[in-house]
């Protein structure tokens, strides 16, 4: 196995969570998410070394989810996404509707960030990537993306608090 076939491995899940919490559609976000990873192999020539493996598909992912929206003037919130994320199948309907409405809560404060912070939120949530990671992905310091997110963490924690 090579080195993009064990990154595809790694990261397919987590570039699906990724897409899927932003576009709140499967078949769009297992697209988009095949889309990366088609680039990735057709670019893996243009890979210079000056990111790690995984911080450069992050960014064709990106890259990609920006085309499509300014392809297809994407403007539904993430309100309306929500609304049509399908339920998961879990042990109780009760745990279900806990688990369903924890979520959305946290998804709902998450969509009143302003973009550069949703972003930053998302990457590491649903894109499980490190600091120095997202760091190299908004063009910024690794300290500064720590510290910006530990912030909005706790922002959205205590909006959130009157509801927990």
């Amino acid at each position: 196995m090579n080195k993009l076939e064990a990154q595809y491995e790694k990261l397919h899940p987590k570039i699906y969570a990724l897409f899927y919490a932003k576009t709140g559609n499967r078949e769009l976000a297992q697209d988009l998410c095949h889309d990366t990873f088609y680039e990735a192999c057709k670019n893996i020539a243009s890979f210079n070394g000056h990111s790690t493996l995984s911080t450069w598909i992050f960014a064709i992912a990106n890259n990609l989810l920006k085309k499509y929206y300014r392809k297809n003037k994407y403007q539904q919130s993430l309100i309306e996404k929500l609304s049509t994320i399908p339920e998961a199948e879990m042990h109780s309907i009760e745990e279900l509707a806990e688990i369903h409405e924890d979520m959305r809560m946290l998804l709902f404060y998450i969509s009143k960030l302003d973009d550069f912070s949703k972003e930053l939120v998302l990457l590491r949530i649903y894109g499980e990537l490190s600091f120095q990671e997202i760091a190299e992905l908004i063009a910024k310091s690794e300290n500064y993306t720590r510290v910006t997110f530990h912030r909005l963490k706790l922002k959205i924690q205590k909006e959130m608090e009157p509801y927990i």
